[in-house]
């Protein structure tokens, strides 16, 4: 049997445990272990996985992962999404769609604390819908904006996403985090404007809220000063080059923790949930890091990669048709696998392919994440819908997915801009020390 026959195998392989629900780390290690024996030996499978696992939970640079997620607990758990929703409901509440607007810039706002979209999706709805209810809003409108809204945890850094492309392909997290920055704050405004439009067409989507007078508006920026100030220091740290990623997630996790208990929002439960999703969360990340590199091993060894990399260099097509194919691909696959199994399933195959077309890494980092976010929304596996349908039991799923479906096509914006015009990811990190 061939090289190119047992990568073809172990990938398809793959994808069929995914589609049983075997957990994303486990498929990978598995098949990357069986593959690699296969197309080598039994003693250099065992070598390699071992060699992996403790290299994964060995590295010192991967410690800036639990540093970012404990930052994002202890966020949740002292009540800075409630904080965050309030200060953005006193200055657009009184707008058609503001409370809508309010659930948006919160969203944007707690991503910079959070690097999970599923616990912002969980968070922010728990906050967002009871208001947007109260006020009479349309149901598909409220739950798609949290959901969709949910997704730029992702893109805004922290972002574990990134942490994971960033190690995968050995590029730089402070770059990677900088990238995210810009696109974030599009994609946020082309949220904005879609639920601008959407009210406009349709003004009985959202009815305005009560008004705010300006001390209100003013009292409420108190609540949330301090964690601006936080992102500040820790992504600026990052920029002049003061910190290096891990340093800056640990300045980040001490500075919400001193936060919390200075504004006393933190109980101990919530200091010891904080602890316990930290570890679990970590662990995940950890466990899936492991078992993409045993897979990405198992691919190296073949030389499948390399091959695909050489046939599609040698087509005679754009390059940038090449990346068009490539969106596409995620795309459809986000429909049917969860986000985070399709990028750690296929970047160890298309990493080298993107290197030899001449694309930049970093810029090609924030396009996946992009692409992840649609596919946390999308049907049929769109994660963040379920999220959503977990907080609002009474509004039923299909009602859900049809009220994600106008922050899809600002996703799709955004791509395009971001394809037209890559200096908007790479601005900032062309600017890092």
């Amino acid at each position: 049997m061939s090289q190119s026959t047992i990568a073809i195998i172990g990938i398809v392989l793959v994808i069929i445990i995914f589609l049983l629900r075997m957990p994303v780390a486990y498929a990978m290690g598995l098949v990357g272990m069986v593959g690699f024996a296969l197309a080598s030996s039994i003693e250099g499978s065992f070598r390699i996985v071992a060699k992996d696992i403790w290299a994964t939970f060995s590295s010192y640079s991967l410690s800036v992962v639990p540093m970012f997620i404990f930052m994002g607990t202890v966020a949740f758990y002292s009540g800075t999404s409630g904080r965050l929703f309030d200060a953005a409901h006193k200055f657009l509440g009184r707008l058609p769609g503001g409370l809508a607007l309010a659930t948006v810039f919160a969203c944007a706002g707690f991503g910079a604390m959070c690097g999970s979209t599923n616990a912002e999706a969980a968070a922010m709805g728990k906050v967002t819908l009871p208001e947007m209810k109260r006020y009479k809003y349309d149901d598909s409108l409220a739950t798609g904006c949290v959901a969709a809204a949910g997704s730029l945890a992702i893109m805004i850094p922290p972002s574990t996403v990134l942490i994971l492309y960033g190690v995968m392909v050995q590029e730089s997290i402070g770059k990677l985090f900088l990238a995210g920055i810009l696109p974030g704050i599009l994609l946020t405004i082309l949220f904005a404007l879609t639920i601008v439009i959407l009210c406009r067409l349709k003004p009985g989507l959202a009815p305005p809220a009560a008004g705010s007078t300006w001390m209100e508006k003013l009292k409420s920026l108190s609540g949330i000063i301090e964690m601006l100030l936080l992102f500040v220091l820790v992504m600026g740290g990052l920029f002049v080059g003061w910190f290096t990623p891990t340093e800056a997630g640990a300045i980040g996790a001490a500075g919400a923790l001193a936060i919390a208990l200075v504004r006393r929002t933190l109980s101990w439960q919530g200091f010891w949930h904080a602890l316990e999703d930290t570890t679990q969360i970590t662990a995940m990340v950890f466990l899936i890091i492991a078992g993409a590199t045993i897979f990405g091993h198992f691919m190296a060894i073949t030389r499948a990669p390399f091959t695909l990399s050489e046939f599609v260099g040698g087509l005679s097509i754009p390059p940038m048709a090449v990346m068009l194919l490539i969106i596409l691909l995620y795309l459809i696959g986000g429909c049917f696998m969860d986000s985070l199994a399709l990028i750690t399933l296929t970047i160890p195959i298309l990493y080298p392919v993107i290197t030899n077309l001449g694309f930049n890494p970093i810029w090609f980092g924030v396009i996946i994440v992009l692409v992840a976010e649609m596919g946390v929304i999308t049907p049929p596996v769109g994660v963040n819908v379920y999220v959503i349908k977990g907080v609002a039991k009474d509004v039923p799923l299909q009602t859900i997915f049809r009220g994600i479906f106008p922050f899809l096509y600002a996703e799709i914006i955004c791509a395009i801009l971001l394809i037209i015009f890559p200096k908007i990811a790479l601005f900032l990190p062309g600017l890092m020390k």
